[in-house]
């Protein structure tokens, strides 16, 4: 992680060379991938525009509207992959891990309780994309996922880039605690999927007996 994040500071500074622009279309590009692949540490890269606009190379409003446009965006193109075509090819592939008889409690769920999770979506690390695909299989309001998913982003990346402001002159602090917290978050991450993984087993073979 440590070589990519230096790679990551190489590339930036190249990138200079052409202009600010190019800095702003990383940022814009890496905020959207990142939702898709979570193991790019966008949240990292976020900081660094934020650290980059309070050393005056960056406008920091600039930061936060190509930040928020590439999150935002990415997380609308899962939702809507999941409202058009998610439920129906569940339905039909019917996994033991996700059958058909699950997407109805699914939905269900998420209609009660979708406001919460997209509001503290940006928070939870991993498992972003799952829930924009979940809202869009519920068919969830896009009007409301679209506001809901954007005050978490707002929040969540307004605290970024204000820590990163605040601290430019002590980066490695703000480093520091966004690696504690990934390294917090991991573990409960997993070990829930863990456990999800062990009921749906056993209610499986509890019904093929």
């Amino acid at each position: 992680m440590e070589q990519f994040l230096q790679l990551t500071n190489d590339f930036i500074d190249k990138l200079f060379i052409y202009g600010p622009f190019w800095i702003y279309v990383f940022l814009f590009l890496a905020s959207f991938v990142e939702n898709i692949f979570p193991p790019i540490p966008g949240d990292f890269i976020t900081v660094t525009g934020g650290a980059l606009a309070a050393s005056g190379r960056l406008n920091i409003i600039v930061v936060f509207l190509m930040v928020y446009a590439g999150g935002i965006l990415s997380m609308m193109l899962i939702y809507y992959l999941g409202r058009s075509r998610g439920r129906d090819f569940f339905m039909k592939k019917n996994y033991k891990m996700f059958s058909r008889d699950d997407i109805p409690r699914l939905e269900n769920w998420f209609n009660k309780r979708g406001a919460i999770l997209l509001i503290f979506n940006r928070f939870i690390v991993g498992v972003r994309a799952v829930i924009a695909l979940v809202a869009g299989i519920s068919r969830y309001n896009p009007t409301k996922k679209f506001i809901f998913v954007s005050i978490s982003f707002w929040i969540f990346n307004g605290l970024l880039l204000f820590s990163s402001y605040l601290f430019v002159i002590n980066f490695e602090t703000v480093y520091h605690y966004l690696r504690m917290y990934e390294k917090i978050a991991w573990p409960i991450i997993i070990a829930i999927i863990i456990i999800f993984v062990l009921i749906k087993f056993r209610r499986v073979k509890q019904n093929e007996r």
